[in-house]
This record gives C-alpha cells, sequence and structure tokens, in this order.
C-alpha cells in the first residue's frame, strides 16, 4: 500500500519546481529534479542543499526544495536527514499531508511505531480517512496490541473497498483477540471475495486446527499448499491435521518431509506420534 503514497509523494516533489528567484538557483533545483530522476541521489542532494543554502530559506516557497531533498534522502536510506528535512517542512506546510506520510515512511524503516502512529494520525485527519492510512493504522495498532483500534479500523477499510487482504487482516485481529469463530467468518468473507486468495487458506488451516475442527483443517491446507506447493508451514498443520484424524502414516510423511527441509517445529510432533509409524 505505501507504494501508492511514495508515488504521490515524489510526484508532489517533481512539480513544485521554479520556486528560487535567482536564475542560478532556479538551474541548480532544475538539473537536480533530472538527477532526480534519473535515481541519482547522491548529487541530487548535492545540488538541492546549493540552492537551499544559497536561498537560506529566506521565503517559504524555498522550504519546497527542502522538501525535494527530503524525497531524495528517503530514497538513499539516509533516514535521519530526511526526518530534519520534514521536520523543517511541516511547520511551513502543515496542510501537507504528503510530508507526514513521508515522515511516517521514514519512521517505518527506524521500526518506530509510535512516530509513526503520529504521523499516519495526522495524515487520516488531513485526508478525511484515506482507506490506505487507514490500513495502514490498523496494523500499527497491531503491532502496539491495541487489537480493538485495529479492529475498527479495518472495519472502516471494509465498509469503503472491501477486499481478501483487509477480511484477513480483521481475521488476525479477531484470532488474537481469541475470537476464533469471527476470524473463521472473515476467513471465509476472504475466500468469498477470492477464491485463489493463498493466505485465507492457510489461516482458514491453522484457525481450523486450534478449534479442533480436523477435517475442515485439511480441507483449507489442501488448498492452501495447491495454491503454494512451497509452503512448508501449510505443510507442517496438515501433517498435524491428518494425525490427529488417524491418519498417522500420510501425516507422518508431511512432517517428516518438513523435518529433513529444516523445518525444526515439526520434531516434537515426529517423536511423540511417528516414531513407530516411521520405523
Amino acid at each position: 500500500m505505501h507504494r501508492g503514497f511514495l508515488i504521490g509523494i515524489l510526484t508532489l516533489a517533481m512539480f513544485t519546481s521554479g520556486f528560487a528567484q535567482n536564475p542560478k538557483w532556479t538551474a541548480w533545483e532544475t538539473e537536480a529534479d533530472t538527477l532526480m530522476g534519473r535515481e541519482d541521489f547522491k548529487k541530487a542532494i548535492a545540488l538541492y542543499t546549493k540552492v537551499i543554502k544559497a536561498s537560506g530559506l529566506k521565503q517559504k516557497e524555498n522550504y519546497r526544495t527542502l522538501y525535494k531533498r527530503a524525497v531524495a534522502n528517503y530514497s538513499s536510506a539516509q533516514w535521519q536527514p530526511a526526518i530534519a528535512d520534514i521536520s523543517k517542512f511541516i511547520p511551513e506546510f502543515p496542510q501537507s499531508y504528503q510530508a507526514r506520510i513521508l515522515r511516517a515512511l521514514v519512521y517505518r524503516e527506524l521500526n518506530d511505531t509510535e512516530n509513526q502512529l503520529t504521523d499516519v494520525n495526522a495524515a487520516i485527519e488531513l485526508t478525511g480517512g484515506d482507506p490506505q492510512l487507514l490500513r495502514w493504522r490498523g496494523s500499527l495498532y497491531m503491532e502496539k496490541e491495541e487489537y480493538t483500534l485495529a479492529r475498527k479500523d479495518f472495519e472502516l477499510v471494509i465498509q469503503i473497498q472491501d477486499d481478501p487482504e483487509i477480511q484477513m487482516n480483521l481475521a488476525l485481529v479477531y484470532y488474537s483477540m481469541q475470537n476464533l469463530d469471527s476470524a473463521m467468518v472473515a476467513v471465509n468473507q476472504a475466500i468469498q471475495l477470492d477464491g485463489a486468495y493463498p493466505p485465507a487458506y492457510y489461516y482458514g488451516g491453522a484457525f481450523s486446527l486450534e478449534l479442533e475442527q480436523y477435517e475442515q483443517a485439511l480441507k483449507f491446507l489442501d488448498v492452501a499448499l495447491r495454491l503454494d506447493p512451497e509452503n512448508q508451514q501449510a505443510l507442517f498443520y496438515k501433517g498435524i491435521a491428518l494425525v490427529e484424524l488417524k491418519r498417522e502414516e500420510e501425516g507422518c510423511r508431511c512432517l517428516n518431509k518438513v523435518f529433513y527441509q529444516g523445518f525444526d517445529d515439526a520434531a516434537d510432533y515426529l517423536k511423540q506420534y511417528c516414531y513407530e509409524v516411521l520405523k
């Protein structure tokens, strides 16, 4: 989802040229914009810096060059310089939701959930509740284990644009709240929206195992493995479901396969259920 935000951020940056009053500054900025288009961020940053130093940020318009440098810093993984530039820009343009999103993206790279959430909240207020931002905030609430708030955001998104991904987000919230029945409702809704969405079948199988509904788990996991044959976790769960259904030989083959592929979690099940079967 963040790809769309970044396109908007870059678009804003590239359409704000020509603010410098001195022809030399304009030439430097135009060249820097060209370098940005070529992804030569280091040279672009150097030229934007020349414009900023020359202008002294004495006029509000010159802060647009600062914004462009922030984008260049972000694009070249210069996280702290990017934050410094955006933090100077925002007070001059407090209605710029793009700047808030850009800084939130930087904080995401730094694994700073709290500051990320602050900027995402500000961007939501400025945009009036953009669904992509609501998804993002919901995922941050999930990280903070604030599941009720995450559920509210995901339910708001569903009212605007329902899709299997947001249904699975909601399913994981319900799972975290120990409400497996509601989690399964969301899983089935995801499948109705896209019958070939692999995570729905994988999690449907996992949740069914917890509910001790082993036949149902097996149905989900068989589809999950048809859609993604390399999913070792799904094969592991399939092995457990088969063993619980007293189909030990099939189940132990699954568990043995994932164990020898490096899936260590299968070891305990192999010892408990499969020692005699695999002799």
